[in-house]
């Protein structure tokens, strides 16, 4: 048992002494800390990126091509002499430049809703990074009230503690003066053990909530990390009046990232469609041409030197043409993406309705919950008051000698359950109103 004890009281003091070295992190800290380095908001700011250069590319296809090329080498054998349009059995040197490039004349708007589908998918993208966010932000609510109730049953497991070392005090007194029997004594050293023991349990669950907070903000485990305590009382809630689902779900349809992504991918769909069934059309495209070219031929007194830029500028050649583009048959790729395309869409819609469905089924439920937690906290409350007066008539009979030491242990301990579960009713009420708050568009704020 006394080891016990040593062990409680030393998990306090090292508590302690970290509560003073270590910076508190507000919610708001949290919060914001979690939105830039969680892994999740991580992955989904790298998808964004990509989307965005996909738009970028989608956007450059607009443009002209243009493509430099050039060669330098010497040939042998029988060739085309370009300075008389005869063939030549003479060794020679030769370089040409090539500069060639074209553009969409004509396309039905394939180029111009490609990049207007990629330009949604990015706004998409960039919507999913907000969602995950959110999404972070109510986990990291979630450790955080795990980490305060865990730190209120320490405060409740302490009282506990005090109280039974109180009453084992004055009942030793008693027994050395021969007025109670030894028994009495070890009754409430036996449950002072038990109380050290549920502290304990109490210390490990507050520091294993705070490890969780830590695998959430991708925080080092070893690095010193402790939450600062608002009391529970002053934590802000709405009414339920306020909270009403049907007004919720109906300010949700605007505010939630996830639905605002949807709707997006929604006109990307519609987009894409289009440009897929462009290409079942003719297209038109031009092209266009520069090239020119160096030539030197070996003779018996050696290469000829003929002036270098003198022939560039004689051989320069440009090309200009427009062509037309008229699919007849590709194994059906043009039609089956575009059917393909719409079958995408109607799936994006249908996804759409699934999580209005669900956004719905989740108000209605969070609002249930939150009307159930009330009604459960208010109970727990009223059976905390119960309690209480029942522990204090005990140990008023307990000091007179009319209620013995299990009776009074007894009703200790439903005390302490009374409190343990007002405290768990009333974390939870808190949390299903916050839940019901972050449905409603108002962040989230302790």
């Amino acid at each position: 048992m006394k080891k016990i004890i040593f062990i409680a009281i030393a998990i306090t003091v090292l508590n302690n002494a970290n509560a003073q070295s270590t910076e508190k992190w507000s919610l708001r800290k949290c919060v914001d800390y979690a939105m830039k380095n969680n892994i999740s908001v991580k992955l989904a700011d790298v998808q964004a990126r990509i989307a965005a250069l996909q738009f970028k590319q989608a956007k450059l296809y607009q443009l002209p091509s243009a493509n430099f090329s050039t060669n330098i080498g010497p040939s042998f054998g029988r060739s085309l002499d370009l300075s008389t349009n005869g063939y030549t059995n003479l060794a020679s040197l030769s370089q040409n430049y090539n500069l060639q490039g074209g553009i969409e004349i004509f396309n039905w708007g394939k180029l111009k809703n490609s990049a207007a589908a990629a330009e949604y998918n990015l706004k998409a993208a960039l919507t999913d990074i907000e969602k995950t966010a959110n999404d972070v932000a109510l986990s990291v609510a979630t450790y955080y009230l795990q980490i305060l109730s865990a730190n209120q049953q320490i405060g409740i497991t302490k009282v506990q503690i005090q109280q039974t070392k109180n009453n084992l005090d004055a009942t030793r007194k008693r027994v050395d003066a021969g007025a109670l029997p030894e028994l009495n004594a070890l009754e409430f050293e036996s449950q002072l053990a038990a109380d050290s023991t549920n502290l304990v349990a109490a210390e490990t669950n507050y520091n294993q909530a705070l490890l969780s907070m830590k695998g959430l903000l991708n925080l080092d485990a070893a690095k010193p990390f402790d939450v600062d305590i608002p009391n529970v009382e002053t934590i802000p809630l709405e009414s339920l009046i306020d909270l009403q689902p049907e007004s919720v779900y109906q300010l949700a349809l605007e505010n939630q990232s996830n639905i605002k992504s949807n709707r997006l991918r929604i006109k990307s769909g519609e987009k894409n469609i289009l440009a897929n069934k462009s290409g079942l059309y003719p297209s038109i495209t031009g092209s266009y041409a520069l090239s020119t070219g160096y030539i030197d031929y070996l003779t018996n007194t050696g290469f000829s030197k003929t002036a270098y830029f003198t022939q560039l500028n004689t051989n320069f050649r440009q090309n200009l043409g427009v062509g037309i583009s008229v699919p007849i048959f590709n194994n059906g790729s043009n039609r089956i993406n575009y059917e393909q395309s719409k079958l995408n869409l109607q799936n994006t819609k249908v996804n759409e309705e699934q999580i209005e469905q669900k956004l719905k089924l989740d108000i209605y439920t969070a609002y249930s919950n939150a009307v159930s937690a009330l009604q459960k906290f208010n109970a727990s409350k009223k059976q905390v008051e119960v309690a209480q007066k029942a522990f204090d008539f005990a140990t008023k009979r307990y000091d007179v000698g009319l209620l013995n030491t299990l009776d009074l242990i007894t009703n200790q301990n439903n005390l302490l359950r009374a409190k343990t579960q007002n405290l768990a009713d009333q974390y939870d009420y808190v949390f299903k109103m916050k839940l019901l708050e972050f449905y409603r568009g108002q962040g989230l704020k302790l």
